[in-house]
Parts: C-alpha cells; structure tokens; sequence
C-alpha cells in the first residue's frame, strides 16, 4: 500500500532539497511583488499562494535534471521558478468552490479563504503572466525555447485541458484513454515540462531533451496515481489536505477506473520507468536518480 510505504531519505538527498528549496524560495520571494505595493490585497494573495508552504518538487527537479546534464543553477533558476508560480497558480484555481473546493492546502486555509474568491482568481492570474514574464526577462538564451515548453504543457496542450477534462467527467464514469488523457495532461504535463527546461537550460542535445521529458512524463504519471491511492488510504494529517473527496465530489480517479490491485500496479510500472532514465545518466545523474526515486515512493 502506498500509505505503508516506509522510504527513509538518504541525508544527501534531504540536504540536497532544503539547499534547493530554500535557492528556489530566495529567488520567488524576489521575483514576486512587495506585499506593501497597491493593491496591497492582489499582492498579498500572491505571496500567501507561493510562500505558505510547498515541496518545490518541480523547480528542483528542473535544477536537478539541468546539473546532471552538466548545466549551472544560475542557467535555469528562473526556469525552475516560472514552473513553480504555474504549478502555484493552478493550485490557487483548483482549490476554488467552482473546482475542487478545498479549504485547506498544506494544512493551511487555501487562497479564497484567506483573500475571497474574486482576489484568488486574480492572483492565480497574475502569477501565470509573472511566470512568463520571468522567462522573458531573464538572461538565459535559451529563453525562447523555455517560453515554448511552459505554454505548451501549462496550456490548452497540457495542464488546462487536463483541468477542463477532468471537471467535464465528473459524475460520470470514463473511459481508461480518457483517465489517462487527464493524468498525462493535469499533472505528468508539468513534470514532463520541469524536466524538459532543466535539459533546455543545460543546452542538452534532443536526444537527451526526449529523455528527460519522458523521465518527467513517468515521474509525473507515478506521482498522480499515489495521488489518487494517497485519498483512498492516506493520513489527513500527512498529506495536509481533506481526503477521500474524489468519490463524494464523483471524480475519476486510477483506483476507480483501473481498480486498486491494477492501480499499484502500474504505479510501479511508471516508476521503474522513471528510475531507468535516471540510472542511464550515470554517475552525473546519481542525485536525479535518488530524486526520482523520492518522488515515485512518497506517501504524503
């Protein structure tokens, strides 16, 4: 079962984390508007989406996959924070009484609760057109293709349409293609892009770019199927949110549709898959490989 799960992180890969996370944290909170600015509201909301909390496990797998492709953190720091204000900004959305209507995220009220529902919308808003913004402005060269891989895999290509195809099934019982279209589009989407700008900002070859992308795509699909078997079996208080809502609010999940046996089953499958990538780049990929194993084995 996925909530027995016992992983104890190696202390390399637990320093490793609070480095990046807190690299990550540095850079949001000076990329992100003074909360004293007018309108104080708008900027306040912002940082409470950003600041209260999170793992950063897509900016620091983005800066993980670009070190193991012999890259530099400063190359794709405003990479890995662009793709954290989007995964932000959805969550803000989501957790809106129109979406999901959660009113707690990492144990603590969610955006609409603290600022209302008009100023979360706005400040979900806001921090999509920062993360492009911050793409744009920074130095890299690589900035072009960047900007190309967040809109396709946070938009109407990727996160969106997994959004709006999840919301549209609700109530109604889908077929597996249509289960894995929300899967791979809702959330392996921003895996998949997290790694791709990693490799981008490395100036990877294609070859290694298709890699990392597919290694994103594994991670991404493992991490939403431990999801889904998380609110089945998970602890509240672990996972920091209300759980077992996806079969009163009628959603599609992997257990549902595939059943739990088939479920574990294929979480596994796509976590071997991810762990093989990682392994291929040997010695340099070593702190990858242990990042991903992390992320494949989570029970929170």
């Amino acid at each position: 079962m996925i909530s027995n799960i016992i992983f104890i992180v190696k202390k390399g890969i637990e320093k490793y984390f609070k480095e990046k996370a807190s690299l990550i944290n540095r850079r949001l909170d000076g990329l992100l508007p003074d909360a004293g600015r007018y309108p104080s509201p708008l900027f306040k909301a912002m940082r409470y989406g950003v600041m209260s909390g999170g793992k950063r496990i897509r900016p620091i797998t983005a800066i993980a996959v670009c070190g193991a492709l012999g890259g530099k953190e400063k190359d794709v720091i405003d990479f890995a924070s662009a793709i954290e204000m989007v995964h932000c900004y959805s969550l803000i959305h989501d957790d809106l009484p129109s979406m999901d209507n959660d009113d707690f995220r990492r144990g603590k009220p969610t955006c609409h609760r603290i600022f209302g529902e008009a100023i979360a919308i706005l400040a979900g808003d806001a921090l999509l057109n920062l993360a492009f913004e911050t793409v744009m402005f920074s130095k890299s060269p690589k900035k072009e293709a960047a900007m190309k891989s967040l809109s396709l895999n946070a938009g109407l290509h990727g996160m969106v349409a997994g959004q709006c195809a999840d919301i549209i099934s609700e109530n109604r019982e889908v077929s597996r293609r249509e289960l894995l279209f929300i899967h791979r589009n809702k959330t392996a989407a921003l895996f998949s892009c997290a790694c791709e700008l990693g490799a981008i900002a490395a100036s990877a070859g294609p070859r290694n770019t298709r890699k990392m992308k597919e290694l994103g795509y594994n991670i991404g699909m493992s991490f939403q199927i431990a999801d889904d078997l998380l609110d089945i079996t998970g602890n509240e208080k672990e996972v920091g949110k209300k759980l077992r809502k996806d079969s009163s609010a009628g959603k599609n999940t992997y257990p549902s549709i595939f059943g739990i046996k088939t479920a574990r089953r294929h979480f596994l499958k796509y976590s071997a898959a991810a762990a093989k990538i990682a392994e291929s780049l040997k010695a340099k990929g070593s702190i990858l490989k242990d990042i991903t194993t992390f992320l494949t084995k989570r029970s929170a």
